[in-house]
């Protein structure tokens, strides 16, 4: 028997909160005595212990159902919560393992990466870990909101750890988005406490269902969803996240599009199901928004990334356009779509946290983020250049992995129920991100790409983080997240999908067939990238009749979208404003 199998199923759910805490007042409390890398190693192993700790959970959750603890000993009375608990299902605590697995990535990345910091670094990451894991746990709805702020406080911070211009900058539209989100969460359970007097996820289920159609349930979740959907970048909410992830630290980066955009998305998953599935009208009202949205989303993220050069801010963009394809695992309203939405959280974090370490590597290796500046450069680091162009396959949809079975769920969800538009816009959403991390694949290791299309006018920075980290130490970690992905087995995966996402969505009647996509989809996208990205690289080549039809084309949609994307934070607020009124209007008509 193992330590942790010795651990009692009764006093397991709070420890992978509660240990990164106790870490962070360890590191505090010695951060004068820390030398060298301990912060490090401290932060790694917590990470390590986190994840395995959710494994357990997981597993145990699997067996014998959710686990449950109350804080305090406060155990419902007469059936109604009278405090506040842990509800853990298998698949919440698969999310949290996967969670606390790319944060150790993300430090042995970061190993060495600051210095004279006394572990404030660590503190502030290990304060995230607990804030997610947290959130990924939770029964209470308030309790859902204070691991919200924690998250936003630490990713604030993190975003401006360099103090520099640009960062505090992108950090104050992160800062003010996100801020609005959080009251906009509050006033949202101010008004479903209102009703239901409980902010218990079940007595919340019960009062929901009892008053389907009162129209304050429908502002509560309409305040609550859009909080979410800002969180989750998606349009028109999602003007922040490049902003922030093109200043970010590459190893928060990492985070910040691996686990924490998605993370809106699987609270909106769990809400939506588990609180607000008794409202017919509320589904309806979703249904439309989120298939709606969610493809809008797909094909302008994915527009967006294809116009940087900048390679943070187009995996940022890149980040938003597979947001979009996820949410439309939530809108399909199905077993196969939210199960689909889970492995594609999963499979798109781990590749996207190996495509901005290569990002890192760039920085610390040749002292520039600029696709256009770094054409030819990467010679020398060319393993860094494989797994850049195999992210971008994947991206692209290539049909191996954890995030092509993701895509499978959801495109065979959708195809299920008739929502054409929508399945298209997967296609294209991967085609593009895809075309856009090929082509800077070879513009910057191959040396291809001399003549530079719309992206020469995209914006850039000059930056460079601290060189002296070994190469081999910084991509491992990236290595490790692609191969994870490729190695993830079908039938497995398949099988917790079947077994576990029922109890994450309380169905009473889960599908024991699942639907498959369409098996030439993910070939077309993958196709699509190729072309796209053999256009962009071979503009020295090709006739000039078509390199201006091409950009007659583009010119005036996408000055309307660089317009859009202004940097001023009045602007994002007006979107947001726009947002929440759309979300209104369909609930008020359904």
């Amino acid at each position: 028997m193992s330590l942790l199998d010795a651990i009692p199923s009764g006093v397991l759910p709070p420890l992978p909160v509660a240990i990164p805490l106790a870490v962070c007042a360890l590191i505090l409390m010695l951060s004068k005595r820390l030398h060298g890398h301990m912060p490090d190693i401290l932060a790694t192993l917590t990470a390590l212990v986190a994840s395995a700790l959710c494994m357990l959970i997981a597993t145990r959750a699997a067996e014998s159902g959710p686990l449950i603890y109350w804080f305090g000993g406060w155990t419902p009375r007469d059936g109604h919560a009278v405090g506040i608990g842990f509800q853990i299902d298998a698949a919440s605590a698969w999310i949290a393992a996967f969670i606390g697995l790319l944060y150790a990535a993300a430090f042995v990345f970061a190993w060495g990466y600051f210095t004279n910091v006394h572990g404030h670094f660590q503190v502030l990451m290990l304060l995230f870990l607990a804030a997610m894991t947290g959130f990924c746990f939770t029964r209470d709805l308030f309790n859902l909101f204070v691991w919200f702020e924690v998250m936003s406080v630490a990713a604030f911070a993190l975003t401006a750890y360099r103090l520099e211009g640009s960062a505090l900058s992108g950090a104050l539209n992160f800062t003010v988005t996100n801020s609005l989100a959080g009251f906009m969460m509050l006033g949202g359970i101010g008004l479903i406490y209102a009703r239901a007097g409980t902010l218990d996820y079940e007595g919340l289920r019960l009062a929901v269902a009892a008053n389907a159609r009162d129209p304050v349930v429908a502002a509560a979740f309409c305040l609550i969803a859009v909080a979410l959907m800002i969180k989750a970048a998606m349009v028109p909410f999602q003007f922040w996240l490049a902003d922030a992830h093109a200043v970010a630290p590459s190893p928060v980066s990492v985070i910040f599009s691996g686990a924490m955009v998605s993370l809106g998305l699987f609270g909106l998953a769990k809400l939506t199901w588990v609180v607000f599935s008794g409202s017919d009208r509320i589904l309806a009202a979703l249904s439309d928004a989120m298939i709606g949205l969610g493809s809008l989303t797909a094909i302008l993220g994915g527009v967006m990334a294809l116009r940087q050069r900048h390679l943070k801010r187009m995996l940022a963009f890149s980040t938003i356009s597979h947001a979009g394809i996820m949410i439309l695992g939530i809108g399909v309203l199905s077993q196969a779509g939210a199960g689909g939405l889970l492995v594609y959280l999963v499979g798109h974090g781990l590749v996207k946290g190996a495509l901005f370490m290569v990002a890192g590597i760039l920085l610390a290796t040749r002292a520039s983020i600029d696709e256009i500046g770094l054409r030819g450069l990467g010679r020398g680091i060319e393993p860094a250049g494989i797994a850049m162009a195999l992210g971008g396959l994947l991206l692209a949809g290539l049909p191996v992995g954890l995030l092509d079975q993701g895509t499978h769920l959801m495109q065979g969800a959708l195809d299920e129920r008739g929502h054409r538009v929508a399945l298209i816009a997967t296609v294209l959403g991967c085609g593009l991100t895809g075309a856009a991390v090929l082509r800077g694949a070879a513009r910057i290791f191959l040396g291809w790409g001399s003549v530079a299309g719309d992206e020469a006018r995209a914006p850039s920075e000059d930056e460079q983080e601290k060189a002296d980290r070994p190469l081999w130490l910084m991509l491992a970690p990236c290595l490790f997240l692609l191969a994870l992905d490729l190695a993830a087995p079908a039938g497995p995966v398949e099988d917790l999908v079947r077994n576990a996402v029922p109890n994450f969505l309380h169905m009473s009647e889960p599908q024991t067939a699942l639907p498959h996509g369409i098996a030439w989809l993910p070939w077309l996208s993958v196709a699509m990238a190729f072309a796209i990205a053999g256009y962009d690289l071979s503009r020295g080549h090709l006739p000039k009749v078509l390199l201006k039809l091409g950009s007659g084309v583009q010119a005036g949609p996408f000055r309307l979208l660089d317009a859009a994307h202004s940097g001023l934070i009045g602007d994002y607020v007006t979107w947001i404003v726009v947002g929440l009124a759309l979300l209104a209007g369909r609930l008020a008509l359904a």
